[in-house]
């Protein structure tokens, strides 16, 4: 697991079910507000990734990657949360929904386990991710562009 020592990014491990729930919040927001050089900040410099198919290492890779998502998904909108964790590592679950350029709505589903350094950063992140084509009607994520209001349903209150 890869040491950084000159970021320090709370919670940090090891982590409670609290602390837990405060990381996967902290990075759906970050991943809502969709600016890919602060979300990386969030990661080791050698963060290793594995997307779907794509295997990424580094942060400069996880900018580039992360703004050819944002350009492809539009209008994304994500809620993650918790599944399970032990001291240095978190299961998540999530969704999002979005839309290609020829207005074609998604919605994406999947699992991450991430793997967090002393200081917090994220060192490692497995994501499998299956996506669905949706009618824009069906779409369950209404909120302005940005941070998922605090009192919009999660995952399980809307039986995802």
């Amino acid at each position: 697991m890869t040491e950084t020592t000159h970021a320090i990014r709370p919670p940090t491990p090891p982590f409670s079910r609290e602390d837990a729930i405060v990381k996967v919040r902290a990075a759906e927001d970050g991943w809502n507000e969709r600016d890919p050089a602060k979300v990386a900040l969030a990661y080791t410099t050698d963060s290793r990734w594995r997307n779907r198919d794509e295997f990424l290492h580094g942060r400069e890779a996880i900018v580039a990657f992360l703004t050819r998502k944002w350009q492809r998904e539009l209008s994304y909108r994500l809620i993650k949360e918790l599944w399970a964790h032990t001291d240095n590592r978190i299961a998540v679950r999530f969704a999002y929904e979005w839309h290609d350029a020829t207005g074609q709505w998604y919605r994406s589903y999947g699992n991450e386990n991430w793997e967090f350094d002393r200081s917090g950063l994220m060192a490692i992140r497995h994501a499998s991710i299956n996506d669905l084509k949706i009618v824009e009607s069906a779409r369950l994520f209404h909120w302005p562009q940005g941070r998922r209001p605090l009192d919009h349903p999660g995952l399980s209150d809307l039986d995802l």
